[in-house]
């Protein structure tokens, strides 16, 4: 373990403003190397009302003593640190939404290693406090990409259209900038953290869109997504990632992401739209059937990807049973 300078952390925060209150959901693992930026760029939100749970899942780095020295020199109750179930990230996170002792207005989700603009959580509030409370609703956003030394080297994929019939086969937004509200939340609680869904993020883009919900894609980045070689999930739109998608797809790996999804919204099923069940039992249908009428059923169902490209492989998936 390498030895923990003050340097670190940040200056000290002041008390929370009015308005409504986020609880931040921080994932940690072996996060030492940029973890203190990251909870400096919470510090410096111009939205100040809000509390940061972190779930650590085994870290034997300086991670846990970073959060203490911040959780120290921060106001009581700002940083909260808890023990994630140590089963990945995606249960971690699905743990931390599922924690009924965390209570707030919105939710957003982070990563250790990013760094948010100092406006992140203001524009999601501000869309957010727009949509009637009883609707479920998500924010997301594009992103800024940096290199591990923060230089600028790009922006993830500028998507839009977001909707259930393109949340079953694809996820458009990282976590590390969605922001939702209780009603979103109550989905997920609804299906329970013990769910076997590929990543969370995409598991909410589902469940949102699914129930009828708002979703709202900021084309105008809120964070500096850093693309470094201990990243457990980057940005995927390189022609090396979409190589890796081409291969998983033929390997098999999305039927079984696409199983599992469906066997998950079947726990939401009394939620979801009349509209959006039929799309979800069409698709379904296409999976067991044979070709031809698995090409109907898929049509049926208007299932689709954000980009002509990406629609050319779903549709060949289709034809070769890969759904």
């Amino acid at each position: 373990m390498t030895q923990l300078c003050m340097e670190n952390v940040g200056a000290p925060l002041g008390i929370a403003s009015e308005g409504p209150k986020v609880a931040i959901l921080l994932g940690t693992f072996r996060g030492q190397e940029y973890l203190a930026e990251q909870l400096d760029s919470f510090a410096a939100q111009t939205h100040s009302n809000w509390e940061v749970w972190a779930s650590d899942d085994g870290s034997t780095d300086n991670t846990l003593a970073i959060l203490a020295l911040f959780k120290d020199q921060w106001p009581p109750g700002r940083l909260s640190v808890l023990a994630g179930p140590a089963k990945g990230f995606v249960s971690n996170f699905l743990a931390l939404t599922c924690n009924s002792s965390i209570q707030a207005d919105y939710y957003a989700y982070s990563d250790q290693d990013d760094i948010w603009e100092a406006d992140k959580l203001e524009r999601a509030l501000e869309w957010l406090e727009s949509v009637p409370a009883d609707a479920p609703a998500l924010y997301c956003a594009r992103t800024r990409l940096v290199d591990s030394n923060n230089r600028e080297i790009g922006f993830s994929p500028l998507f839009g259209d977001p909707r259930f019939a393109n949340a079953l086969v694809q996820s458009i937004a990282g976590g590390n900038t969605m922001v939702f509200n209780n009603a979103a939340r109550a989905l997920l609680l609804q299906a329970g953290p013990q769910i076997p869904v590929v990543y969370h993020d995409w598991w909410l883009y589902m469940a949102v869109t699914g129930c009828g919900g708002k979703v709202f894609f900021d084309p105008v980045p809120t964070l500096r997504y850093r693309q470094h070689e201990a990243n457990v999930v980057g940005v995927n739109s390189s022609w090396q990632a979409r190589f890796q998608r081409m291969r998983k797809l033929w390997q098999g790996q999305h039927r079984k992401w696409y199983g599992d999804h469906i066997a998950a919204l079947r726990r939401l099923e009394d939620r979801l739209t009349p509209e959006n069940r039929e799309i979800l039992n069409q698709f379904a249908q296409a999976r067991e059937k044979s070709l031809i009428p698995r090409l109907v059923h898929l049509r049926r169902s208007g299932v689709s990807r954000q980009t002509g490209l990406g629609n050319i492989a779903l549709f060949a998936a289709a034809i070769f049973n890969k759904l």
